[in-house]
């Protein structure tokens, strides 16, 4: 099967465009060489007419026009000169014999001018020398004068058209057509700009040619179309982007939240075997003193305080991750929190708490949920207590703007272990299980202080003291 060459739409285009511009000078052209044909063929009327107007004053005034024609300047060489009467019989003529000459009355000049006065025919061959002539034919009120001249070489000069014209036109197609080429060629290439980002675009493919397109409508409409699909694109992208955090963020949702249930399932396990143990013992029938029976029922609520303390915990994580539109904010004062926490160490007895030392000199206002503020300082003094083995916990303000407001959490306590600082906001996370566990710590109070801290958009860290103890230091943001 033969192959189709497609040209394209810049030749395409460039054809058209010659085509029609070569249809135009043409029809121009032939316009102009009929008009300036007609134009010299009644120049050359003219001078036979007024030879031909001279020998009818002679014939209307009775003189021999014999003699006029023998003796007369005549205005082109091989004159031919016909006397016919105005019934159209030849009277006269001067290079044929008038016997064998018919009546002339139909011939198209002599009928012109039989009809309007005057009349000239170009290029009918003679019936009487078989010889082609132009003719020029007056009529006088005694008679038709009709003058030709051969068609001969220089009649072919007289009639020929200037041709200085016609190449100057055939100069100017050219420049025109060289000019069209550029002009499509520019064209074509935008063109073909556009049906590549078009074909791209149906495939959803970038369109990153580096090249602009030029600076006229065209280019104008192709720039904006290229930059609001490069928009979409990036919104596409965007989207996307966007679609695999949301699907990450949701398969951690799903991984924590499993990890979470597993550690759950694990620290519940401890509290609650020792209930079942310590209740299967006390209703065995076995024999106990009041003193062991005691000690059972306080382990056992011991356990289910440790319980109750879990289940809360995990509860307010859950809302912090979960339901975070659920929980409402007014205006907290920090200090007012502060000084409760205070009040509170204050009455406990002396071997459990600590000195609390507070440096706010000024008021500290921020948008927050009470309750979740309340969570930081509280799981944060318990940690100090259950942990450090300190005697004191300073808080200090940091700073205190209108974005956000920096505080300081110390102890004076043994600090933690550079390799485990990292993993304290974990959950579940002890650095000495055993001992947290006999304390009934939940491994969630640090925990639960990191996601509060989030809430409330701001962020935390910790360190080890250069005298002694951890400090945290948070924001929380206005």
């Amino acid at each position: 099967m033969d192959s189709v060459i497609k040209l394209s739409y810049h030749k395409r285009l460039f054809l058209m465009l010659l085509a029609f511009s070569w249809t135009i000078i043409l029809c121009f052209v032939s316009f102009q060489y009929l008009r300036e044909k007609q134009y010299r063929s009644e120049s050359i009327n003219v001078q036979l007419q007024l030879y031909n107007l001279h020998l009818l004053a002679t014939i209307d005034e009775g003189l021999p026009y014999e003699d006029y024609i023998a003796t007369k300047e005549q205005p082109f060489d091989d004159l031919r000169v016909t006397v016919i009467s105005l019934s159209g019989a030849v009277v006269y003529d001067n290079m044929i014999s008038i016997d064998s000459l018919d009546n002339h009355s139909m011939r198209p000049e002599v009928s012109a001018a039989l009809k309007k006065g005057s009349g000239y025919h170009i290029g009918r061959q003679s019936a009487s020398d078989g010889r082609e002539y132009f003719y020029s034919a007056t009529k006088g009120e005694r008679a038709v004068v009709r003058t030709a001249i051969p068609y001969s070489a220089s009649l072919h000069e007289l009639l020929r058209a200037d041709w200085t014209f016609l190449s100057i036109m055939i100069a100017m197609s050219f420049v025109m057509g060289v000019f069209a080429y550029y002009a499509t060629k520019r064209l074509g290439n935008n063109i073909e700009r556009l049906n590549r980002f078009a074909a791209k675009a149906d495939k959803g493919e970038a369109f990153d040619e580096a090249e602009s397109f030029p600076n006229d409508e065209l280019g104008s409409i192709s720039n904006h179309i290229v930059k609001l699909y490069a928009q979409l694109q990036q919104t596409i992208k965007d989207r996307d982007i966007a679609h695999e955090a949301a699907m990450r963020e949701e398969q951690d949702k799903i991984r924590i939240k499993q990890q979470l249930t597993n550690n759950i399932n694990h620290e519940l396990k401890t509290p609650v075997a020792s209930i079942q143990v310590c209740l299967e013992t006390l209703l065995s029938g076995i024999n106990l003193t009041e003193e062991k029976k005691q000690e059972l029922i306080e382990r056992c609520y011991a356990n289910n305080e440790r319980l109750r303390r879990l289940l809360e915990d995990v509860s307010l994580i859950t809302r912090m991750e979960s339901g975070s539109l659920l929980i409402g904010k007014e205006s907290v004062a920090i200090n007012h929190i502060i000084d409760e926490m205070k009040d509170e160490l204050d009455i406990m007895p002396e071997n459990e708490r600590l000195d609390l030392h507070i440096d706010f000199n000024e008021e500290v206002v921020v948008e927050g949920n009470l309750s979740l503020i309340g969570s930081i300082f509280r799981n944060l003094t318990e940690n100090a207590i259950a942990y450090s083995g300190g005697k004191n916990i300073y808080i200090s303000l940091i700073d205190n703007n209108e974005e956000c407001c920096t505080i300081r959490f110390e102890d004076d306590g043994c600090g933690v272990d550079e390799m485990q600082l990292s993993r304290l906001f974990e959950r579940f996370y002890r650095v000495d299980k055993g001992r947290s566990r006999r304390l009934g710590g939940t491994g969630l109070g640090l925990a639960i202080v990191k996601h509060a801290v989030q809430f409330h958009g701001g962020t935390i860290a910790v360190s080890n003291r250069s005298e002694g103890g951890l400090r945290f230091e948070f924001s929380l943001k206005k």
